[in-house]
């Protein structure tokens, strides 16, 4: 069987995406200092990709020849540092990399999210609702 182009796409897609992501992207490579500390970084990864295309007739095409394709595909990577992981004569403790809250409005509005998604868990959901 034949691939289609869209299929193609993709695939293309995908293998630039593994590329530019690896295990090392999420826990990083720790870094030694000289007074005995290793640091090993921890990033949040998301990412995003999509594809499309249409078969479609050319102006001038014969009957029984195969449509054209036009198609197109891209992709997005964030890389998110979280925190990181200190490591000193056998203690570990984790360190946060995202900024406090200078106010409870701020904190307020960073917990929402997860409140909301925690509530969601909790309340029984109606027969006739679907994700």
């Amino acid at each position: 069987m034949e691939k289609h182009p869209i299929g193609e796409l993709m695939e293309t897609t995908m293998s630039k995406i593994r590329e530019m992501i690896d295990a090392n992207t999420i826990v990083g490579t720790p870094i030694k200092t000289d007074d005995g500390i290793t640091l090993i970084p921890v990033s949040k990864l998301s990412f995003g990709f999509a594809s499309g295309g249409s078969d479609f007739q050319g102006k001038n095409q014969t009957a029984g020849a195969p449509n054209n394709f036009g198609g197109g595909s891209g992709a997005g990577v964030k890389v998110t540092p979280v925190a990181f992981l200190v490591v000193k004569d056998g203690a570990v403790k984790v360190v946060s990399a995202q900024p406090q809250a200078e106010t409870a409005a701020e904190a307020i509005m960073e917990a929402v999210p997860g409140m909301i998604e925690k509530i969601r868990e909790i309340l029984p959901r109606k027969k006739d609702e679907t994700d």
